[in-house]
């Protein structure tokens, strides 16, 4: 029997065993927090990276290309969290005085590298793009745009980046491998510290190791505990956790293993989170996809939704979903099962004691959230899975953590 997976092959007994474990088995305010010190020093030179990645590897980790001098993309994107946020507050603060508060949970860059341009498929059902809300078409595309977010690295112009790489103890490095003249244009030397980002994102190991437990699973080097493989069974069931339906758990034809992330557009009606300074303006709502891209905008059934994250490495992020709402992986799990089930465990009561479901999306925004398995049930109906059926999904995510034990 071949089991939904990567070619890995179990025997029919090892999964009537697994069906069987299914059917037993009984943060901080809105101050501002800055992200800690980066874990790890550099690492030495790749010698098998090419000229141009090994800038970006110094372009990622330069501080000094910030207006405060205090921030770089790894500040947000740290490698010992899957390349996600470090910190525990749900969004990042920066700006000239890092004093300015973020909108978003900072995203994993971690296997992006398999992600394409913003498409749409004939049904109208849209995929790809870069960002949580899919503006961007590529790597480098992306990596313009922190270096001038006010609230990022904050930089007023690209001449004024370019000003600081010029400063940078790598500039006649960056001369060498883009020209002796390139600082002459600002605009050159910007698409150029880009693309270097890019391709440091794209030739470096660290950020698509393919080095997790699953991944050793896969490769027949180990076996699942009896609660892990429970946990894949569930993930994958279609009448349970049904996770693979947007987290898909099947090799794509450009990766070499699964990517949990069909890279499709979801709206999950995660709960509006009051840790975000931004939100104490009750009339302020991310909107996501439906006011990112250009021309989208008159496409009203994808407001609130949001990119599907990988889930590799999801048990090292301090946050998640895009507003950063949950911070135990238990709970984003729970959350998927029995937020219909339990609405008056995520969402406030108004002034006059009426719920309100779906409290981060505007009114006319809350028709699109999925209603697609688990998220098919209403109040007082029983949820999808149960508290160990909970445990068990998480066991299962918490094997697709890069470089964890394999044993």
């Amino acid at each position: 029997m071949k089991f939904k997976g990567d070619g890995r092959r179990i025997s029919f007994a090892a999964m009537l065993v697994a069906l069987a474990c299914s059917l037993c088995a009984c943060g901080g305010g809105s101050g501002v927090q800055l992200p800690p010190p980066i874990s790890q020093p550099p690492p030495p030179p790749d010698p098998n990276l090419s000229p141009a990645a090994r800038l970006g590897e110094k372009i990622f980790r330069d501080t000094g290309l910030s207006a405060s001098g205090k921030q770089a993309c790894i500040s947000c994107h740290e490698p010992a969290n899957g390349h996600a946020a470090p910190f525990n507050t749900p969004v990042a603060f920066g700006g000239p005085q890092m004093d300015q508060a973020g909108t978003r949970s900072s995203p994993s860059l971690r296997y992006l590298r398999f992600n394409t341009k913003f498409t749409v498929d004939p049904s109208g059902k849209p995929s790809g793009g870069f960002f949580w809300d899919g503006r961007s078409d590529s790597l480098a595309a992306q990596a313009r745009d922190p270096f001038l977010n006010a609230v990022e690295l904050a930089n007023p112009d690209v001449q004024s980046v370019i000003d600081k790489l010029m400063r940078a103890p790598y500039a006649d490095e960056f001369r060498s491998v883009f020209g002796a003249g390139i600082f002459a244009d600002a605009d050159a030397a910007f698409d150029r510290l880009a693309f270097a980002l890019e391709r440091y994102q794209v030739e470096d190991v660290d950020f698509a190791p393919f080095t997790s437990k699953f991944d050793a699973f896969m490769g027949f080097a180990v076996n699942f505990t009896p609660q892990e493989m429970n946990g894949y069974v569930l993930f994958d069931r279609a009448d349970k956790g049904n996770c693979a339906s947007c987290h898909t758990s099947t090799r794509p034809e450009n990766a070499p293993l699964a990517l949990f992330t069909n890279f499709g557009y979801a709206s999950l009606g995660a709960p509006r989170n009051a840790q975000i300074p931004a939100n104490a303006d009750a009339s302020f709502r991310d909107s996501g996809l439906c006011n990112a891209r250009a021309g989208f905008a008159t496409h009203t059934e994808w407001c609130g939704s949001f990119r599907v994250p990988s889930l590799r490495n999801v048990a090292v992020r301090q946050r998640f979903f895009h507003n950063g709402s949950f911070s135990v992986l238990e709970d984003a799990i729970r959350f998927h099962v029995r937020r219909d089930t339990d609405p008056q465990l995520w969402y406030p009561v108004d002034a006059m004691g009426n719920l309100q479901p779906y409290d981060d999306l505007l009114a006319s925004e809350r028709a699109n959230v999925t209603r697609q398995a688990p998220f098919d049930r209403k109040a007082g109906d029983a949820p999808a899975l149960t508290e160990q059926e909970i445990s068990d999904i998480a066991a299962f995510l918490r094997t697709l953590t890069d470089g964890a034990s394999r044993s």
